[in-house]
């Protein structure tokens, strides 16, 4: 796991996007066809909310124990607030995750068609600054992804807002991740091999090493992004919807090498997904005689996430 070898994954910048949209939605949806991952430079984000949202995580998971626990709901899924260490597992795994996080939503209005699928967020009463960095950074995240599903959709021969529709209402979550330091006979590992659920990922904090991608020859490989990039990849609801055009690849987070197994690891995925209702189904451009459609029963998006949250121990049947 110490000298995995690095993926070949090009770094896009999203400033292209602007320049030349068809160039970049070909170069994007090439790396995810190759790899169901790309690395996104000049991504819009802001480097100082960056920095202030990191400052902020790292106050959060410094909390005492007792009082993180108390920004947990059982039986929640994890929907909201905190979710304790050893808690998440893999689907299929014997070990559960070394990790700990917190998850921020959308924030809804009163009455919202989707109050009973988006449970509200909880805000913790300290850091003081919390709140109001990570309801920007969402925001921030949104737009960047915005882009991005326009990118695809313009790759799949789609018109560039069709993905509009589908996540008006997103129930997307931003994860704030925090790894603790590893004991050296630490049972499992930082993250078990897993996809994710959504459409797509944004990811910041992979340059600290660890996050690999199972390559289609059965070999790990790892993910190097330059600093301050963005790392995207696919999730199953796109997988899903493009009939496996745009793969969403099992990847992982090891454990640091000795030397770093004292330093705790930090991340934020934005987990990008549609409206409640939306109704995954696949796409008639990406079925043919070669690619018959391997999901002729469609499904909500919120029944998908169900059936997903419960493989992976967030939900109980």
């Amino acid at each position: 796991m110490l000298d995995t070898p690095a993926a070949q994954v090009p770094a896009l910048s999203l400033n292209d996007e602007a320049a030349d949209p068809d160039a970049f939605a070909a170069a994007l949806g090439g790396s995810f066809e190759r790899f169901g991952f790309a690395v996104i430079a000049d991504h819009g984000i802001p480097a100082d909310l960056i920095e202030r949202a990191w400052a902020e995580t790292r106050t959060l998971f410094e909390l005492p124990e007792a009082e993180k626990r108390s920004y947990h709901t059982p039986g929640g899924g994890g929907a909201r607030g905190y979710t304790p260490f050893k808690t998440e597992i893999a689907k299929g795994a014997s070990a559960v995750d070394l990790k700990e996080f917190w998850h921020v939503g959308r924030e809804l209005p009163a009455g919202h068609r989707f109050a009973a699928q988006m449970s509200p967020n909880i805000w913790p009463t300290e850091p003081a600054g919390f709140k109001p960095v990570f309801l920007e950074l969402f925001e921030a995240f949104d737009r960047a992804g915005d882009r991005l599903l326009s990118a695809i959709a313009r790759h799949l021969g789609l018109a560039p807002n069709w993905f509009d529709r589908a996540v008006g209402d997103g129930n997307s979550v931003l994860r704030l991740l925090h790894y603790p330091p590893i004991p050296v006979d630490a049972e499992g590992v930082r993250a078990g091999a897993h996809e994710d659920i959504n459409l797509i990922t944004l990811l910041l904090g992979a340059e600290e090493a660890g996050l690999e991608l199972l390559d289609r020859d059965g070999k790990w490989l790892a993910i190097k992004p330059p600093e301050g990039a963005m790392v995207v990849n696919v999730g199953d609801m796109l997988q899903r919807l493009t009939n496996h055009v745009l793969p969403s690849t099992t990847h992982r987070v090891v454990n640091p090498p000795p030397e770093r197994r004292g330093v705790s690891r930090y991340s934020m995925p934005f987990f990008l997904h549609p409206a409640p209702d939306f109704l995954i189904e696949t796409l008639p451009g990406c079925i043919d005689a070669d690619h018959p459609n391997r999901y002729p029963t469609p499904i909500t998006a919120h029944d998908y996430l169900h059936e997903r949250l419960v493989e992976i121990g967030l939900v109980k049947k």
